[in-house]
């Protein structure tokens, strides 16, 4: 229901209180009234003192005193005729649902789901690189996959599609480049390395964000945040020399999706929006997949033609083929949604610790599936990269939390 003004308004059930009854023959306008909250949303009104809640406004000629002291001897008022139950209800204030009164389950279901998407994503992707290794080619299936769910939503109405202009067009064109590079670039070292090594390389990206702030952005990186850096450039070494699927594709393209993603954060700050994510991650999808279909058709349609098709569905056959590709690219942009979604919800260190746990859930879940062989080495070397990784979120988010409450002071 619409707020109105009260001119024009009359209250059905209202009980007058005795002041303005008391002084009928001095008044001449109506007492102050002021209304609190939405009507719609069960907002209070207020006259002195506080009164019940859902009172309703019709449209009708201007209130006067007079009939003001007729309706009141003629309805009943309102507590009078409220249950104890909703009296209760309107003192103590509306009943609150269960996720309501304890959102950290809900916040802790988003989490779950977050990783158990992502590394069931990481499974599927790399179960079909063993059978059909044509990187370019999945990359562009995740991305279209994607956005025929996007597009499907937006036929429904869930979410409803956010319109968008040519000026949002051109800031979000270089994030979505950038997406579209670090993820291709991110599938072809999975195609060619093991999953726990890629992840592994894929923890240098906070030094790569800290370089990007310090020399392209302009912001002092204190150096206590570079010092945290340190344990994540030694761990990585560690696991790089001694991890026995190492090839010089698979470390050079991880490293080129650290960069990439970088970028892709530097552009996002600048295109910052009020479209929400949902709409966003949409749009931005929407332009990768175009990004992708060039080098997928350049670099790999002539063998997908050929025999990269023949060859995968001669393997697993060609229902299990068009099922996994579909599953797969499901699975990537749900747990790219989802995450979006969970990082809404939470504080940043809470956002930073659960970054550093989703990489480890999957580093430790891709070596018990696929039964990946690591040197201790390499072991001790990841152990090592992740723990500085959570050492750099921790120090940032303290540090973005601390400028926050500046401002706010």
């Amino acid at each position: 229901m619409e707020s109105r003004l009260l001119t024009g308004a009359t209250i059905r059930g209202l009980a007058l209180p005795p002041k303005p009854v008391a002084r009928i023959a001095g008044i001449s306008s109506v007492p102050t009234v002021r209304l609190s909250g939405n009507l719609g949303d069960g907002g209070n009104l207020i006259w002195g003192r506080q009164l019940r809640p859902a009172i309703l406004l019709e449209a009708s000629p201007a209130i006067t005193v007079s009939s003001m002291i007729k309706r009141q001897s003629v309805r009943p008022c309102l507590a009078a005729a409220s249950s104890p139950d909703e009296s209760s209800d309107s003192a103590g204030g509306a009943k609150v649902g269960f996720l309501e009164t304890y959102p950290a389950l809900l916040t802790g279901f988003f989490f779950f789901m977050w990783y158990f998407l992502n590394v069931i994503f990481n499974i599927i992707n790399k179960k079909i690189y063993n059978y059909f290794p044509y990187p370019y080619f999945v990359s562009l299936i995740h991305l279209f996959v994607g956005v025929i769910y996007c597009l499907a939503s937006w036929a429904v109405g869930l979410p409803k599609r956010a319109p968008i202009d040519s000026n949002l067009l051109k800031l979000l064109i270089p994030v979505a480049v950038c997406h579209a590079i670090g993820h291709v670039t991110s599938n072809v070292s999975f195609a060619a390395v093991a999953v726990s090594f890629t992840h592994t390389i894929k923890a240098l990206e906070p030094f790569f964000n800290a370089a990007a702030s310090q020399f392209i952005l302009g912001q002092q990186i204190p150096l206590t945040l570079w010092l945290s850096l340190a344990p994540v450039v030694i761990g990585v070494s560690m696991a790089s020399l001694t991890e026995l699927s190492f090839n010089w594709i698979g470390f050079v393209s991880a490293m080129i999706s650290n960069i990439s993603f970088t970028y892709r954060s530097i552009y996002s700050k600048k295109a910052m929006t009020n479209m929400d994510s949902t709409n966003l991650y949409a749009y931005i999808s929407i332009i990768a997949l175009i990004v992708c279909i060039p080098p997928a058709v350049i670099f790999e349609g002539p063998q997908l033609i050929k025999h990269g098709f023949n060859d995968a569905i001669a393997k697993v056959g060609l229902t299990k083929f068009i099922t996994d590709l579909f599953w797969v690219g499901m699975f990537y942009h749900l747990y790219n949604q989802l995450a979006t979604n969970t990082l809404e919800r939470v504080a940043p260190l809470t956002h930073a610790v659960g970054n550093v746990l989703k990489r480890v859930f999957v580093i430790g879940f891709s070596i018990l599936v696929f039964g990946n062989k690591i040197s201790l080495q390499t072991g001790i070397g990841t152990s090592i990269a992740i723990a500085g990784v959570a050492l750099y979120s921790f120090i940032k988010a303290k540090m973005e939390e601390e400028k926050r409450q500046r401002k706010a002071a």
